[in-house]
């Protein structure tokens, strides 16, 4: 190929043997008789990804050759690696994003000049984050792996954020280590493979475009986005039985895709397959700007309370969960959810109720049974959250005896204990509204959803009996095992150099702080794989602050933003007193939240310095607490 040996930048030529004379191309492109295979000039830019793959500004990714470097980067590592991409297939799709389309474009070139042989792109370029973890796991071409545009929960538009990370061949998030290979390709990348007069290729109608590459078949198969996913959602769950709940009378639902990806999904699913009417869809319409600043999310397409604000609205919530005053409670439907931009998140709500990411994994799991996939394996096998999620799953996994592993914040964590068939079926997730299973690699929105729909039909067995509502099983589920009362604060934009101190100066203080009467421990947790031993220890994940009454405060600088630096804390306090488990979660936490600014010295560090272009400095206060930029 010429660009793994590092020899020289000079043009590589191959030629490409012609269609057959006569034979029509289904995508209707008019395929060259020669193509030619160049290897590029390039000058290295450092590439670093994060917990989730690159994501900057799309601006940046526009920049002629930096989404080039990162591919050629990408498939440097594959080979070195010894990943089969010779002949093979790799998957290449993403959120729909603006950018979305051009860079598919652009990666299915370099993709047949470093050699591969078949590429499946969803419909229109679409294909959800769990979706391209499904194609890859079950295709019957099965591919080495895949390629996912999008910034997740980040905002789209030209001057907003893209991203693109790589997917392995058991459809999960590359290791650490393979990214870090990628990083350090990007360091000495000198040429990048490309074919200059490769067609522009329809993806916006399924089927092949077949042609030969240096007399080599190869093609590109345009895919409805939804099949391969939601086959697999069918073999988690009773459909039939899910049906048959959500038409009863007194049940109403509405999903939100928030113009994201999701839309087709949800369409497939509660159109098509139960035959709800097309009202129960908000934003189900894909967009590049995810809505753009008119819509009710203002183009951020992040299941919270904070942004969701249509469904928060409609399902009677204020934006701090809180029941909306002066709602008529008949119109306000009995169920409600939400999808990020690539439908790797969900948020539950009920009537007049939210449902925390951490509780929603706890309930889940305490109702794992009422889930077919699970169930006819004899119960679930395992469970893992992540650090900063709250211990609500914990006691459940407890009381049931399912072994259960506290990873770092990122997918690709869980990835060795859902490959581990002891540990299998398996349920893990994570506070930020990320919930999944082992039947796809990634953390998948529409299976959240779909489970609370399952656990819903399996406790409302009669239509006769008046409906057991979410707010009804979350609540009882309080009474049984207590309630985490959590809360996150968000600090974004902020100085980096700043947040880094902060960071520091709460571990070189850890001992000090362990000695305080509370606190029975406080540390920057590390995390060594418990299947991979010789996977690298993960090293400051989060410092953690760990009360003696069973609350926790959590520190952790976030790698999912693009502008700045984020600092998120986490607040969790646990009380088994049924007389104080309906209070206001906020509220609750506040006092941890005043212990939280006495160990990070955060308003002394971000008030010393006010000059800095890396990020804010400045942080205002309110009742001794540092205001966030969002509570969640």
């Amino acid at each position: 190929m010429g660009s793994c040996n590092g020899k020289g930048t000079e043009k590589i030529q191959k030629r490409v043997a012609p269609l057959p004379k006569g034979t029509k191309n289904p995508c209707h492109h008019e395929i060259p008789e020669v193509l030619t295979t160049v290897s590029l000039p390039t000058i290295a830019v450092l590439q670093a990804p994060d917990t989730s793959g690159l994501r900057l500004k799309t601006r940046q990714f526009m920049v002629p050759q930096f989404l080039e470097n990162f591919i050629q980067s990408a498939f440097n590592t594959l080979i070195e690696t010894k990943v089969p991409i010779e002949g093979g297939t790799l998957v290449v799709s993403g959120d729909g994003r603006y950018f979305n389309k051009e860079a598919i474009q652009t990666i299915i070139k370099m993709s047949f000049a470093n050699g591969v042989g078949h590429i499946l792109v969803g419909k229109d370029g679409l294909l959800s984050t769990p979706a391209v973890s499904a194609v890859i796991r079950t295709r019957k071409e099965k591919p080495f792996g895949g390629f996912i545009l999008s910034a997740s929960h980040n905002p789209g538009g030209i001057d907003e954020d893209f991203g693109i990370k790589y997917n392995c061949e058991n459809g999960g998030p590359a290791s650490e280590e393979f990214t870090k290979l990628i990083y350090e390709h990007s360091k000495k990348i000198s040429f990048y493979n490309y074919i200059d007069d490769f067609p522009h290729i329809d993806i916006h109608t399924c089927g092949e475009t077949r042609f030969s590459v240096n007399r080599k078949p190869a093609k590109v198969s345009v895919i409805d986005p939804t099949n391969c996913h939601v086959d697999v959602l069918k073999r988690c769950f009773d459909f039939n039985a899910i049906k048959k709940f959500i038409s009863r009378k007194d049940f109403s639902m509405v999903y939100d895709s928030m113009c994201g990806v999701q839309g087709p999904y949800a369409r497939k699913i509660f159109v098509e397959e139960f035959g709800l009417d097309e009202s129960v869809l908000l934003n189900g319409e894909p967009k590049e700007d995810f809505g753009g600043p008119s819509s009710a999310h203002h183009g951020h397409a992040d299941p919270n309370l904070t942004h969701a604000r249509a469904l928060v609205e409609k399902m009677g919530l204020t934006s701090t969960g809180a029941p909306l005053p002066g709602v008529d409670v008949s119109k306000v439907p009995s169920f409600g959810a939400a999808a990020d931009g690539d439908a790797d998140r969900n948020m539950i709500l009920g009537s007049q109720f939210f449902v925390s990411p951490s509780d929603s994994l706890a309930v889940i799991a305490a109702n794992a049974d009422a889930i077919p996939y699970f169930k006819r394996a004899g119960g679930l096998k395992g469970c893992a959250r992540s650090m900063p999620t709250s211990s609500a799953l914990d006691v459940v996994a407890k009381e049931k005896g399912i072994p259960l592993f506290e990873t770092p914040t990122g997918w690709k964590y869980f990835g060795s204990l859902m490959d581990t068939a002891e540990y299998v079926p398996f349920l893990c997730g994570e506070e930020s509204f990320g919930t999944g299973s082992d039947h796809v690699r990634e953390k998948d929105g529409m299976w959240a959803v779909l489970a609370w729909l399952q656990i819903l039909a399996v406790q409302n067995p009669d239509e006769s009996k008046p409906l057991r509502t979410v707010r009804d099983i979350v609540v009882d589920h309080w009474r049984k095992y207590g309630r985490h009362y959590y809360a996150r604060y968000d600090y974004e934009g902020m100085s980096k150099p700043l947040s880094e101190k902060v960071m520091s100066t709460m571990g070189d203080n850890a001992v000090e702080n362990s000695k305080r009467d509370e606190i029975e421990c406080a540390d920057s947790f590390s995390y060594q794989d418990p299947v991979d031993k010789e996977a690298p220890l993960a090293k400051n994940q989060g410092m953690r602050f760990l009360f003696k009454d069973g609350c926790r405060v959590v520190f952790r600088l976030s790698g999912t933003g693009v502008s700045g630096a984020t600092i998120r804390l986490y607040l969790e306090k646990y009380t088994k007193d049924e007389k104080e488990m309906l209070n206001d979660p906020f509220e609750a936490v506040k006092g941890l939240a005043k212990k939280a600014m006495e160990f990070s010295k955060m308003a002394e560090i971000f008030n010393e310095d006010k000059n800095d272009d890396t990020g804010r400095c400045g942080l205002k206060s309110e009742d001794g607490i540092c205001i966030p930029s969002v509570i969640t």
